[in-house]
């Protein structure tokens, strides 16, 4: 019996059937991502730092340094931005890295992901980083993102007999395939078919990341969540150490958010909780489920605020803020769920809560139970995807640019600048 695996297609259908012995040839029309490999040597002399500004295509994770802003546009590298006036900030260099999505900062270096591996650089210069050093093969491999809905073959990614190297990126491709299917008589089973296609601040020691992040800073060791492993990062030394073996985390964890000495992770089913008393062995503290749907966390005041947002992968309608009592890690207690339009990243800080939903929304957060009477501000004709509150400052990245807001009053909430994506 002749078996194809079509996971990969976008809108595949499933029928259970029961009846009786026979077989039937389908013609598919379909198209696919076939993997882009580059030599691994390559791969990693690829690194170029810029003091030529690079235009941001599309948004990212944030990381806000002494007066920087650092931009991490997936797969493509981290742009600076000059931001010790945020009323006019600067684009004043850019660092190709092919793989990179996250990026930490402590103590002037810069630490960043680059599919398999770590990368770090000294930005005593914030303007020109200088590359320190690598660590290779400490993240398990992480794949380019899709520039389409399409599906991705996987056969070739993991093929045994696949390149030497490593994926950057993907090739669309269609194909036409006939396919022979069995089913007997009184035997239940799933008949899967493809889709036919038709057609300036005080000196810091740790940056201030957004809540979309998956790199966190606890003392001298740095926790990185990728492909649902935790890896530690020992960084007291001149250069960086895995510490530990990687840690497997259940629930999909997309999220890392480090409060105190706690780890909390946003999964598509809820909040994980763990403590990290003993920096090299995160305990398990608890976990708080709510519907399914992707989520960013933030925590002030043993106060966890979480939103829910419906789309993409996340597999339901439902958009939510949750705010939960987490004083007692081991049983964190919902206090208030309200209905958001489609909320993604949010920050705090004292007291004032700014979350992406329809734009920007700002609220008075000191009391959980009156907050969505109290919104302060409502900044809406953009697509918010994370936020950094800082020293009165609101540093927003959207989908067509990064906003800035002054909040020194929050009487009189003003927007200070924006920079556009694209030309």
């Amino acid at each position: 019996m002749k078996k194809l695996l079509f996971s990969f297609l976008i809108g595949a259908t499933c029928l259970l059937f029961n009846a009786c012995e026979n077989s039937m040839t389908e013609v598919y029309s379909y198209k696919i991502n076939e993997p882009v490999f580059m030599d691994l040597a390559e791969f990693r002399s690829s690194v170029n730092v810029t003091q030529q500004p690079v235009e941001i295509s599309q948004q990212g994770k944030m990381c806000f340094y002494n007066g920087y802003l650092y931009i991490s546009e997936s797969g493509k590298g981290i742009h600076i931005i000059d931001n010790r006036n945020p009323a006019k900030p600067q684009n004043v260099g850019f660092v190709e890295l092919l793989g990179n999505a996250d990026l930490a900062i402590r103590n002037n270096l810069l630490y960043a992901d680059a599919f398999i591996d770590l990368v770090w650089f000294d930005i005593n210069n914030p303007a020109k980083p200088a590359l320190k050093g690598r660590l290779e093969n400490v993240f398990p491999e992480s794949l380019p993102i899709t520039p389409n809905d399409y599906g991705c073959d996987w056969a070739q990614v993991y093929s045994e007999d696949k390149p030497k190297g490593i994926v950057v990126g993907w090739k669309l491709v269609k194909r036409t395939e006939k396919i022979e299917e069995y089913y007997q008589v009184g035997r239940w089973g799933y008949l899967y078919g493809a889709e036919k296609v038709t057609s300036d601040a005080s000196r810091m020691t740790n940056g201030v990341t957004g809540s979309m992040a998956r790199f966190g800073l606890y003392g001298d060791y740095m926790y990185a969540i990728i492909n649902d492993m935790l890896t530690i990062f020992d960084l007291s030394g001149d250069t960086p150490k895995k510490a530990v073996e990687s840690l497997g985390i259940w629930r999909n964890v997309e999220t890392i958010f480090n409060y105190e000495d706690k780890l909390f992770m946003g999964t598509p089913t809820g909040m994980l909780i763990y403590s990290v008393e003993d920096p090299l062995t995160p305990k398990y503290r608890s976990f708080i489920s709510h519907v399914w749907g992707c989520d960013p966390v933030v925590v002030e005041n043993d106060i966890a605020y979480v939103t829910v947002h419906a789309g993409n992968n996340c597999g339901q309608n439902f958009n939510e803020l949750i705010i939960i009592d987490v004083k007692n890690v081991d049983s964190p207690q919902p206090i208030a769920t309200y209905t958001m339009t489609k909320p993604k990243g949010l920050g705090i800080d004292n007291g004032t809560l700014f979350v992406c939903d329809e734009g920007l929304k700002i609220f008075d957060a000191t009391d959980p139970l009156t907050l969505m009477g109290k919104r302060l501000a409502h900044y809406s004709g953009m697509e918010g995807y994370d936020v950094i509150p800082f020293n009165n400052v609101l540093m927003m990245i959207a989908e067509d640019g990064i906003y800035q807001y002054d909040y020194s009053d929050l009487n009189k909430i003003k927007r200070l600048s924006k920079i556009k994506f694209g030309k």
